[in-house]
């Protein structure tokens, strides 16, 4: 009789199936992702550390790999450049995202098609191919100072992934153009499902079509803003590929990001805990930017 009760007032509680058959459900899933996700994580959170080149037996470090972040400018440069290439990798997409999909979405243009497809081209090709194709327009004898020269401004040419102060914007530049045209298809297709009652009602409350994009489209674009936000803020943080091929980190440490000195110090100079540590702060980095864009987002819903 007591067995019966607790049954009844557990399927009460939870209706249908018990849940512990959800946890069933997952389990297959959840062994994969610990074994190749959490586990390798947990030995990078240990080999952080430790001091170890890779060879010889490691030695405890305690926090020193950590404290090394906040006192060595070497540690510092990488995550502050990675933070100024999101403007880049970041807001410069999503702004010209939405201002592309408010006037393809408000104006009947030909070949839509065809724009959306060339625009949305870079998302498909290998971020190996891309950095190949804009480390040759982005040279001193490339298609751009060759272009500058051309039109009488060959004052501006330089070796732009060679110079200290323009190669940083140089590469964010790729990244803007690599990252525009997913926000732009993800902004299309949110304001294909904002209601057109909306839109008739603000026009006949006299609205032009500033007020119209701030007024529906913007509030009607939320969740697509913070998809877009996540997805280029992940990428601009893990870039690896595009300044493995394009500078190599340089010139010195001038274009310098935390994925590339994970690969230089663990692979280049044998400084595998820090190497570690620089991956674990940025898996923090990353994880605390993005609760945080869902959380504003959530926030504004409320």
């Amino acid at each position: 009789m007591k067995a019966t009760a607790l049954t009844r007032a557990y399927r009460r509680r939870a209706p249908g199936e018990p849940r512990a058959i959800g946890y069933v459900y997952i389990l297959p899933a959840l062994i994969v992702y610990a074994a190749f996700l959490l586990y390798p994580f947990g030995q990078s959170v240990w080999l952080s550390s430790q001091h170890w080149d890779g060879l010889t037996v490691a030695t405890p470090a305690g926090f020193d790999n950590y404290r090394a972040l906040f006192s060595d400018a070497s540690l510092r440069a990488p995550f502050l450049h990675a933070l100024l290439l999101l403007v880049f990798y970041a807001a410069l997409p999503v702004a010209i995202g939405l201002l592309l999909a408010a006037l393809m979405s408000r104006a009947r243009i030909r070949g839509m098609t065809f724009f959306r497809t060339v625009l949305f081209l870079p998302q498909v090709l290998a971020l190996i191919v891309v950095g190949v194709a804009w480390r040759s327009i982005l040279a001193p004898d490339g298609l751009l100072n060759d272009a500058l020269r051309a039109v009488g401004l060959g004052g501006l040419a330089r070796p732009w992934l060679g110079d200290y102060t323009w190669a940083l914007p140089a590469v964010g530049v790729v990244g803007t153009w690599v990252g525009t045209g997913l926000c732009m298809v993800l902004f299309l297709a949110g304001a294909q499902r904002i209601p057109r009652e909306l839109y008739e009602a603000a026009r006949l409350d006299g609205a032009g079509p500033l007020r119209e994009f701030l007024t529906v489209t913007l509030p009607g674009l939320r969740p697509q803003i913070a998809v877009a936000l996540t997805l280029t803020i992940v990428a601009g943080l893990r870039n690896f590929d595009l300044i493995y091929i394009t500078t190599s980190g340089g010139p010195g440490n001038a274009t310098s990001v935390p994925a590339y000195e994970v690969y230089h110090r663990a692979f280049e100079t044998n400084q595998v805990g820090s190497a570690a540590a620089v991956g674990v702060a940025l898996t923090v980095l990353i994880f605390v930017l993005t609760v945080t864009v869902s959380r504003l987002v959530e926030g504004r819903r409320a």
